[in-house]
């Protein structure tokens, strides 16, 4: 897979926050550095691969305020950057499960573009970097890292109060895969991931750790 490198990646970042201004950013690095840290500690999993992925993960966001629609706009820019094969996590980091309708965010592109993503859902094996995208991209907030629970309820009243989307069974399963994932790295790496992630509990319950003060 060809991979960008780092500075590349940041100027990326910087325009597109030139661009659509927002806590995707920030987001998007958080994304990136759990990626980094949590695939050190996997023999088969490369860190720099990771951290770029995790950093690009959202950079369909570059193309402006959107909801489901960054995922392909993301998709195309990697694309046409020449980096097709990397393209896919701005895709499957939304989809744990590959069921299009547990999203809760409105689809706001094309018919084309929805069947597109559906069927590239549909053909596409997941490996441990999609699955370590997801991870991360459900324990960053925008500014901190949180338990998944707390990240879960956090997007769903967002979405919810802004779309008045119902939650069903969809939903449900895709937290459940959710949880799942979480669980699979916790045996590989032998330990709770939150163990290498700063502030986690803290910033879950809102306590103040003493190691700050």
């Amino acid at each position: 897979m060809k991979i960008p490198n780092i500075d590349l990646v940041k100027i990326w970042l910087k325009e597109g926050d030139s661009r659509n201004p927002g806590p995707w950013v920030k987001h998007s690095e958080l994304v990136g550095n759990a990626a980094k840290i949590i695939a050190k500690k996997i023999d088969n999993l490369d860190e720099n691969k990771a951290y770029i992925m995790g950093l690009i993960h959202d950079i369909g966001r570059t193309a402006g305020i959107a909801e489901e629609r960054h995922t392909i706009d993301g998709y195309n820019f990697l694309k046409e950057k020449g980096y097709e094969d990397l393209a896919r996590i701005c895709i499957t980091h939304c989809f744990p499960n590959k069921n299009i309708k547990a999203n809760i965010g409105i689809w706001d592109c094309s018919e084309n573009e929805y069947k597109f993503i559906k069927n590239f859902l549909l053909n596409c094996e997941y490996d441990d970097y999609d699955r370590l995208i997801q991870l991360c991209d459900c324990i960053a907030m925008e500014d901190k890292y949180v338990m998944m629970e707390k990240r879960l309820i956090d997007v769903v009243l967002r979405y919810n109060l802004k779309n008045q989307v119902p939650i069903g069974i969809p939903l449900l399963e895709k937290w459940k895969k959710y949880l799942e994932i979480k669980d699979y790295f916790d045996m590989v790496i032998g330990t709770s991931i939150y163990s290498f992630l700063p502030n986690v509990i803290e910033n879950t319950f809102g306590l103040v750790n003493s190691n700050s003060k």
